[in-house]
């Protein structure tokens, strides 16, 4: 069995149809929404093609107008962006948003899964480094095979456990906007990266209604990687 993880589209639909790979299931790991031109379109398509799907805190914040808890300068970006994603999505999208589970528990081929968007400790809002010792504690309060959360790209043993991040399909932050994602087959995880056309997802960041900074802002995120 081949399952292709996703997580942190963030509206982007440019690089979500460039998906280089498909497998016998999607799963998508969180942030459907914000941040990017194309919600509606986004999220209509997950629903459509995703077989195991869990809420982010963008997911939350645009299906409950609450507020993403992001740091700073983000959280401008988030706040206008959110405003247009509300607007975009209509009732049903944004019921589908509400209903979706913050964290889940799935078996195939064997192995078990644990799927979260953050951490499973908050799986909405927790932030952990790829080095944290954190991580142990995490692991020690679920059984599972693998743990699978979202962010950026990063794969690690823990005991009998392995922590997954597949990174960010919509707003890569490894420094560069090539794409990111895994793949899980023959009980084996592999992260990977692919190059999409960013440049269009730019043009239509630049026709958002929202403020010249944070058009900038959003520009440069999904170009670099970062705001620093």
């Amino acid at each position: 069995m081949k399952i292709v993880v996703i997580s942190d589209i963030h509206a982007n639909l440019d690089a979500f149809m460039a998906l280089p790979e498909t497998g016998d299931e999607l799963w998508v790991l969180g942030d459907l929404v914000d941040y990017g031109p194309n919600p509606s379109e986004l999220v209509a398509l997950v629903r459509s093609r995703g077989d195991v799907v869990i809420r982010g805190n963008h997911d939350q914040a645009v299906g409950f107008g609450e507020d993403p808890g992001c740091r700073l300068r983000y959280q401008q970006m988030a706040i206008e962006t959110q405003g247009f994603t509300i607007r975009s999505i209509g009732d049903d999208l944004r019921g589908y948003l509400q209903h979706l589970p913050v964290r889940r528990t799935v078996e195939r081929d064997g192995k078990k899964f644990y799927l979260c968007h953050a951490i499973p400790s908050n799986p909405l809002y927790g932030y952990c480094p790829a080095d944290s010792d954190q991580w142990s504690r995490e692991v020690n309060e679920i059984e599972t095979d693998y743990l699978l959360v979202g962010h950026t790209p990063f794969i690690r043993k823990m005991g009998s456990t392995t922590v997954v991040n597949p990174g960010s399909l919509g707003q890569p932050k490894t420094g560069k906007p090539d794409a990111c994602y895994a793949v899980w087959y023959d009980d084996h995880f592999e992260l990977k990266q692919f190059a999409y056309p960013f440049n269009e997802t730019i043009k239509k960041l630049e026709q958002l209604p929202v403020s010249q900074e944070v058009k900038r802002d959003l520009e440069t995120v999904l170009v670099s990687g970062s705001l620093s």
